[in-house]
């Protein structure tokens, strides 16, 4: 992603934009192997943006077929195919919430979210009660996973997804179901918020935390 930015503000500060709708598909890295420069500086920079992406995704694609294999195989993987019920968290998701959290055990639906730093701060005294940012503590990737997840609950449900029936046939019916449950009541939930006029990023971490409750709901429960 670091280097996709640097790529594009290169671009961006010569006024060069892409006319297509959206980036980083292969349309467009056929437009962009397109684009020169008379500025041997400014084409040589370019090249070596572009180059910096092709590799960055080349690695990451790489990494992604080796956490899919371990995923398949590994101790965490009923835990993952069970949390791959839930919208939003993919395989990758899954494996990345069961590696770094472990024990699922040692906390329950209500701690999980204080525990992942996805609470409000609060400065209370006497009668009066201020809330803040969220506190940010604990597990810095555990909790990027959840709130690039949250996202994806945004959008209608859809329980007939070949790729959410994909994961779910991996998993037992009594994980299809919870995570069914939890699918609908997530969409409603950012149905109220946007009701309401939350803010996006204010009812998307609301959403977080409460995806950390269904997670730990499906990864306590009996393969």
């Amino acid at each position: 992603m670091s280097a996709r930015h640097r790529h594009g503000k290169l671009l961006l500060r010569h006024d060069v934009t892409y006319p297509g709708k959206k980036a980083w598909t292969r349309a467009h890295h056929d437009w962009l192997r397109q684009r020169r420069f008379e500025h041997t500086g400014l084409q040589a920079a370019f090249d070596a943006a572009d180059e910096a992406v092709v590799a960055g995704e080349d690695r990451r694609d790489r990494l992604d077929e080796a956490i899919h294999a371990m995923a398949a195989a590994s101790e965490f993987t009923s835990v993952t195919q069970r949390l791959a019920c839930l919208r939003g968290v993919s395989t990758l998701t899954a494996f990345g919430l069961a590696v770094e959290i472990g024990d699922w055990s040692r906390l329950d639906g209500r701690r999980i979210g204080s525990y992942l730093g996805l609470v409000p701060t609060e400065n209370s005294s006497g009668q009066s009660r201020s809330q803040g940012g969220l506190t940010r503590t604990g597990n810095t990737h555990a909790r990027r996973l959840l709130i690039e997840a949250a996202w994806h609950h945004r959008t209608p449900y859809t329980p007939t997804s070949p790729t959410l029936r994909a994961r779910w046939a991996l998993a037992s019916p009594a994980a299809r179901q919870r995570a069914h449950q939890g699918n609908l009541r997530l969409y409603r939930r950012w149905r109220s918020f946007e009701a309401r006029g939350k803010r996006k990023v204010v009812a998307n971490a609301a959403i977080a935390r409460e995806l950390a409750g269904w997670c730990w709901s499906l990864a306590v429960m009996e393969a």
